[in-house]
């Protein structure tokens, strides 16, 4: 029988919860609209991309959209208003700024991007860029 307790069993036993928290999913988006702000999805067509984003109530001025090399920025403000001395009983839609680049796997032209906004979906046309595209090499 041991008078004094094993220094090292709450280390262990910290290390072992550290590693539950880790790879649980804690992190991962939920029912509360978490996770990554606008939400992407990426596509590609032949050559080109095209991204589908969600942005409900941004109105188009207050959208920022830049394309350098192989990155897309996308960033603006999302305001909501509540009324005046309203007490707030839930809250579960985001708002503030937000700043979301996505890295493709080739270089954009940026003088051929197109962007298309309704009804809260932004819709972009991502051509890769003719200097980025692979070139057939005649051997003489």
């Amino acid at each position: 029988m041991a008078l004094f307790p094993d220094p090292f069993s709450a280390l262990t036993s910290f290390q072992q919860a550290l590693d539950a928290l880790r790879t649980s999913d804690w992190l991962e988006a939920g029912p509360s609209g978490g996770g990554a702000y606008p939400p992407m999805n990426v596509f590609r067509k032949g050559d080109d991309f095209i991204i589908i984003t969600e942005i409900p109530g941004v109105k188009k001025s207050d959208l920022d959209l830049q394309v350098k090399g192989r990155t897309l920025r996308l960033s603006g403000q999302k305001a909501l208003a509540f009324p005046e001395n309203a007490a707030v009983h839930r809250r579960e839609r985001l708002s503030g700024r937000f700043d979301r680049a996505v890295t493709l796997p080739v270089a954009i032209d940026p003088d051929g991007v197109k962007a298309e906004y309704r009804d809260g979906v932004l819709a972009l046309f991502l051509p890769r860029a003719e200097s980025d595209k692979p070139r057939t090499v005649r051997i003489g």
